[in-house]
């Protein structure tokens, strides 16, 4: 509140200034051609007063609380008002200089005092010129709030997608974890001879996801690294019950967000089904002229739907996409012949 007095008060002596040029205006117009200064003085000054309150009335009530709101008919019918009002007392004081000043003798009325029409117009000139000026002072600040706004706004979406793909990757992080940790718990229960070697990759790649999982993107070479190693802990587990293919050709400078694949990969793993003792999975993985194709495939049970083949890991990785690549990705999936189907397109230019 104090500083919006201030603001006010600090305009002040620019009103002065503007009414003083004016009223100065004013004289030196209508002394054209005129003989009498003392009636151009006085009808200057007294002419000063309605200039004022017509121009703030225009300016400073009727263009902010009903033309800037749109409110066009009460803005016509008050600035009617204020019109005739204003008419009214232009011929006022026409006539009473007329009379006190001139002795009813209208050639000693200076020539352009006369028609009080045409004063008319002179006083709504300038209160036309004072009110577009304040329109477009009301536009500037209006921009202006809009543009902070949409800057605010900007601000705080991009902080919720922060907090939501921190939030995203955070769960991917553990379920992969706990699927890892279920393997290992499968292999120290039959005690498999493999257990330490599963021990030592699961330690690699939790080097890698708590290296990794903070940064924005890494090199997409990196992620190929860590899908190989997850299948080479898999591998370990299956045994040869398990048969995969993983196809790369990719740009090593392209950067991905970390863990970005996974999910769909350790989905083929739980949710595939052999056939004929085998779970099949083929993995690609390609980049070319900025457009990332990565597809994965596996068994699954003749029976089975895509709903069926989902899982939590999907589901967070579908919402990662959506913030990440918003209407930059298309991500489809099928199932057909005992074969579950994925495909996730990118463009990450």
């Amino acid at each position: 509140m104090y500083e919006f007095k201030l603001k006010n008060l600090a305009i002040i002596p620019l009103h002065i200034i503007l009414w003083i040029v004016v009223w100065l205006f004013y004289i030196y117009f209508f002394s054209y051609a005129a003989a009498n200064e003392e009636f151009v003085l006085y009808f200057a000054t007294s002419l000063l007063p309605i200039t004022i309150t017509v121009t703030y009335i225009i300016a400073y009530y009727l263009i902010p609380k009903f033309l800037l709101e749109k409110r066009y008919l009460l803005f016509s019918t008050y600035l009617l008002y204020t019109i005739v009002g204003s008419l009214f007392l232009i011929i006022i004081i026409t006539f009473i200089n007329f009379i006190f000043l001139s002795n009813y003798d209208m050639k000693q009325m200076p020539l352009l005092t006369r028609n009080f029409l045409f004063v008319f117009i002179l006083v709504y000139i300038i209160a036309g010129l004072v009110s577009l000026v304040q329109v477009l002072r009301y536009n500037y600040k209006a921009i202006n709030r809009n543009t902070a706004l949409e800057k605010k706004l900007l601000e705080g979406q991009l902080t919720l997608k922060e907090k939501e793909l921190y939030y995203l990757k955070e769960q991917i992080h553990p379920h992969f974890l706990f699927n890892t940790l279920n393997t290992i718990y499968g292999a120290a229960l039959t005690e498999s001879k493999d257990t330490p070697d599963l021990i030592l990759k699961l330690s690699n790649l939790l080097d890698y996801t708590l290296n990794q999982i903070e940064k924005k993107t890494v090199a997409i070479s990196e992620e190929v690294l860590y899908i190989s190693s997850y299948i080479g802990l898999e591998q370990v587990r299956f045994r040869d019950t398990l048969k995969v293919s993983f196809s790369k050709k990719i740009d090593n400078d392209i950067q991905v967000p970390p863990m970005l694949f996974i999910a769909f990969i350790e989905n083929a793993f739980k949710h595939g089904s052999p056939h004929d003792t085998i779970l099949h999975i083929v993995i690609s993985l390609e980049v070319h002229d900025k457009q990332l194709h990565f597809s994965i495939k596996n068994t699954i049970k003749e029976d089975s739907s895509p709903k069926e083949n989902h899982g939590l890991g999907m589901q967070n990785s579908t919402k990662r996409l959506d913030t990440l690549y918003p209407n930059a990705y298309t991500l489809n999936n099928h199932t057909s012949k005992g074969w579950y189907y994925l495909e996730l397109n990118i463009n990450i230019n």
